[in-house]
């Protein structure tokens, strides 16, 4: 489980293919001497398992099927990724509570100053949409956003100057392709409403 609060913007620094799917090696700030292996970091919302580190990086090896639901197969050397350490029992829940499991790919539709914030609007696919309300939570790229409003398949947030500049958000432009978490308790009472 994961809070949404990003604690380090690592650095694809190798891309490999494997028999099985794809390696990526990761440069991170993170202490990794105290990092085992099979713990589990948020990439950009992604929730993956360390298989490999060294001082400063870490590697981690994701399947076909996250490759092709998520950002990640578009991931080269040199690009920036939010990262999340996995909560432990007793730290602070600063954003929401989070998966990593993401849920589909939406591309940001317009970004434009908002008073010291900017505003983002992103178009979620369909029927994902459907599970977003205004003034709820969602996750981009592993951040832990509020929903400002709704209209249709498109939602609006808001992003703060601090969270802009320590986490790859400030890197958004129209068009970018962003991994999207919605809010766990919409998720399961959406379930619960389809079933009852």
């Amino acid at each position: 489980m994961f809070t949404g609060i990003v604690t380090d913007v690592g650095r694809v620094r190798a891309v490999r293919e494997t028999e099985r799917d794809r390696r990526f090696e990761i440069e991170t700030a993170f202490d990794t001497a105290g990092m085992d292996l099979g713990a589990s970091v948020s990439h950009a919302g992604c929730c993956l398992t360390v298989v490999d580190k060294g001082p400063g990086w870490l590697a981690v090896e994701v399947s076909g099927e996250t490759l092709s639901k998520t950002t990640l197969g578009e991931w080269t050397e040199g690009r920036r990724v939010n990262l999340e350490r996995a909560a432990r029992l007793g730290d602070e829940l600063g954003g929401h509570i989070v998966s990593g499991h993401v849920d589909g790919v939406g591309v940001v539709v317009s970004v434009g100053p908002e008073g010291g914030s900017h505003r983002v609007e992103i178009r979620a696919p369909r029927p994902l949409h459907r599970f977003i309300a205004p003034k709820g939570s969602i996750t981009v790229e592993g951040v832990s956003l509020t929903v400002n409003e709704v209209a249709d398949d498109i939602f609006g947030v808001n992003i703060i100057p601090h969270t802009w500049e320590v986490t790859t958000l400030g890197g958004l432009s129209a068009g970018s392709r962003v991994n999207l978490e919605i809010d766990m308790l919409a998720r399961y009472l959406a379930r619960w409403r389809e079933t009852a």
